[in-house]
């Protein structure tokens, strides 16, 4: 049942409104784009294999990442607050499934959610500094959810080459239509089922710090001055 139904009549409104607003940005800004695709071969060898992965990302490259992999059943854990709901509805029409919690309300609920719709073989989708920060610091989510899967941990990163950056707290990148796109992905980060303690420690590390890297080399590759 709907978050929404929780919210008074003019959240519920602003939520419809949003939620359509939503979807017409993330259409124009990300429909427009001209993709180039680095390391693409690392997603489809785990799509030939049926594995279902865990994909992550940076919460500021939310319009890029979104529109690029649509349609593909994805299920992505969004809050449980009032901007939650209304992205938990557009991401929905563009193809998404969305699973409610966060790192810091009903986290675990949405873990177990994420884990039986892996089992079922959808992918998962982790904004790994969300949903308020900080900033370009990833949560221990993803290492998580792949030691109780055994899903492999999909690491990308989406640049534009021209854009608007808002002065938010993710750094949030708007691109600007028609623009160019460059997509990385990181081959697989796998995690094993029987890790312990030390090993979940230093998956994280790992996990961080190819994201840094893919964050440096996309950004670089326009000219974009990296930002902490």
């Amino acid at each position: 049942m709907s978050e929404a139904l929780n919210f008074r009549w003019p959240q519920k409104l602003k939520i419809l409104f949003m939620q359509y607003f939503g979807y017409l940005l993330l259409w124009v800004c990300g429909g427009t784009l001209r993709y180039e695709v680095q390391g693409w071969e690392h997603w489809k060898s785990l799509k030939r294999s049926r594995q279902p992965m865990i994909m992550a990302f940076w919460h500021g490259r939310i319009i890029p990442a979104t529109w690029y992999f649509r349609k593909n059943r994805i299920v992505v854990m969004t809050s449980m607050n009032f901007d939650g709901e209304y992205i938990a509805r557009f991401i929905r029409m563009h193809g998404y499934q969305a699973a409610r919690g966060s790192s810091s309300r009903g986290g675990l609920r949405a873990l177990a959610e994420m884990e039986r719709a892996i089992k079922k073989g959808s992918d998962a989708g982790f904004t790994v500094d969300g949903p308020r920060g900080p900033r370009y610091q990833a949560k221990l989510g993803p290492v998580l959810l792949a030691r109780r899967t055994g899903a492999p941990i999909l690491c990308f990163h989406v640049s534009c080459r021209n854009h608007l950056r808002l002065n938010s707290w993710d750094h949030f990148l708007i691109p600007r239509p028609f623009s160019q796109a460059l997509l990385l992905i990181a081959p697989p980060l796998y995690v094993s089922r029987e890790a312990g303690e030390e090993e979940q420690r230093e998956k994280h590390r790992q996990m961080q710090e190819i994201l840094d890297d893919l964050r440096r080399k996309g950004d670089s590759h326009w000219g974009d001055p990296i930002r902490d």
